[in-house]
């Protein structure tokens, strides 16, 4: 069975409740999202976190800030972005996180009569040689460890994000994400790009939804959520059970105990 986890929850207010939800729900893992004030490089506890992993035996991914934005073209910023990643993936380590979840930047468009010119689109060779910066500072830092950054889709992959990661994807040390339900408000377009690289496939975002109505209790939508269930377990990924509260996340995870696909 694919192990299933939770995302942080604005609910909780340290990741000590994280932790207990997650025993009393019997999951596997947090994910823990680098948004959150108390979730930043410098407010993390290490030895506190891998107390609570030993004791509560649960382990952890990592949601990178969805601010993050290595390409950006001011370098202040961009080498802020970098410094933030590197210094997460030291973190990893230290807690065995084996997965960083992370977003590609729409960066800045402007908006014409009749469309919208993204600058990444329209400076892509200055965007790419970012990225190709971005890799080699990926792989040096993870080094022989099994940590894989795993891009996740989330408003739609636009061009320039394809051709970047064609070139990630290249690397070891990346993967995909794939949130089911953003997916299904777009209409299916992303999920194109990810059956066509199952290989790279190892974590998914599972949620219900109803059109561009998101992060609904599994079941609870019109998502064929069995489907993605399949998927995930022949690829061997792992699951975030992307839902926003409590209750629907209980109701999520007793649906996964009435289907048979969740096994405490």
């Amino acid at each position: 069975m694919p192990h299933f986890g939770m995302p942080t929850l604005i609910e909780t207010n340290s990741i000590d409740e994280c932790v207990s939800l997650a025993k009393e729900l019997k999951l596997d893992f947090i994910e823990i999202n680098m948004n959150m004030p108390e979730y930043q490089l410098d407010m993390i506890d290490i030895e506190h976190f891998k107390n609570l992993s030993k004791q509560f035996s649960i382990y952890y991914t990592i949601h990178l800030d969805e601010n993050l934005n290595f390409c950006d073209f001011n370098p202040y910023v961009a080498n802020a972005y970098l410094k933030t990643v590197a210094d997460t993936i030291k973190l990893a380590k230290q807690l065995d996180v084996p997965v960083l979840n992370m977003h590609l930047s729409d960066g800045v468009y402007f908006t014409l009569p009749d469309k919208r010119v993204f600058l990444f689109e329209q400076y892509c060779e200055h965007y790419l040689k970012a990225v190709d910066k971005f890799i080699r500072m990926c792989e040096t830092e993870i080094g022989e460890s099994d940590i894989r950054i795993c891009i996740e889709n989330s408003n739609g992959f636009k061009n320039f994000h394809r051709k970047a990661l064609e070139i990630m994807l290249k690397s070891p040390v990346f993967a995909l994400t794939y949130d089911v339900g953003h997916d299904h408000g777009l209409g299916g377009s992303d999920g194109e790009f990810v059956f066509e690289n199952t290989d790279k496939l190892q974590h998914i975002h599972l949620h219900d939804a109803v059109g561009k109505n998101h992060h609904l209790a599994l079941g609870s939508g019109e998502i064929d959520i069995h489907r993605y269930l399949d998927i995930a377990k022949q690829n061997n990924c792992r699951i975030v059970i992307e839902t926003k509260t409590f209750n629907s996340l209980k109701q999520s995870v007793e649906w996964l105990k009435d289907k048979k696909y969740y096994e405490c």
